[in-house]
């Protein structure tokens, strides 16, 4: 009798344990989010080599706003010396309409061995979605904004002037899932301004594997009509990575 007596009490006290925290129980979704990864890169164009890179990204997206920043460093060095450094620095603030959203956006690059060592493109503008949905998302940005971008020094110009111009700025963000745990991103970015024209676009391929690990290939094409003497006018990175995603 009094083993019957203590399984009840058991049951009746583990009751109230199953109802608070039922076992499918998942926590909330967060507002905010972030993926960090890591590994090597190959560069072609003004750049030749292989070595590390690193790419932070953090978002937080409420019912109104929408804030994103994203981090990346490429570094590579032969036998010798430092052959590749790279940093780039893009921030947005984006403010939700009933028909899409306004935005200001900042991007700050530096990198000595590119034929533009210093590069600095604050725009502002519209968005909106052209597709939106569970599988496939496409938005489009468009607005005015200020170029500032400082050339290498070549032997004919040890001292370059930096160059300043308006332009207008567009871009097309194109998201895919693929299967379950695959999806593609494309984004492309369009500069047009008086004196000189950059298209650049970023291909990436995620293929989750261990719940918030995942691989990644990316490849980054940057197209600048006017560079300096001794410069190519395309310059692409393709990175490998791992990513890690969490919120």
């Amino acid at each position: 009798m009094k083993k019957v007596v203590m399984l009840t009490s058991t049951l009746l006290a583990s009751t109230p344990v199953w109802a608070l925290v039922p076992p499918d129980y998942k926590e909330p979704p967060s507002d905010f989010n972030a993926e960090i990864e890591a590994g090597m890169q190959l560069n072609t164009g003004n750049n030749k080599s292989q070595n590390f890179n690193g790419r932070t990204y953090l978002n937080y997206d409420t019912e109104k706003a929408r804030q994103e920043l994203t981090f990346k460093v490429y570094y590579a060095a032969d036998d010798e010396s430092t052959t590749a450094e790279k940093y780039d620095v893009y921030a947005q603030s984006s403010y939700k309409l009933d028909s899409g959203y306004i935005f200001g956006r900042g991007e700050f690059t530096w990198d000595d061995f590119g034929s533009y060592t210093k590069l600095m493109t604050i725009s502002s503008g519209y968005g909106f979605d052209i597709i939106s949905n569970y599988q496939t998302k496409l938005s489009l940005e468009v607005g005015p904004g200020f170029r500032y971008d400082l050339p290498k020094a070549t032997d004919s110009d040890l001292n370059p002037d930096a160059n300043q111009d308006i332009i207008l700025r567009t871009a097309a963000k194109y998201s895919v899932k693929l299967q379950e745990y695959t999806s593609l991103n494309a984004d492309l970015t369009s500069e047009v301004g008086e004196d000189n024209n950059t298209l650049t676009l970023d291909l990436s391929y995620k293929n989750t594997f261990l719940q918030d690990w995942a691989f990644k290939i990316g490849v980054n094409v940057r197209y600048t009509a006017v560079v300096p003497e001794d410069s190519v006018k395309t310059d692409t990175i393709t990175t490998f990575n791992l990513l890690y995603t969490f919120q």
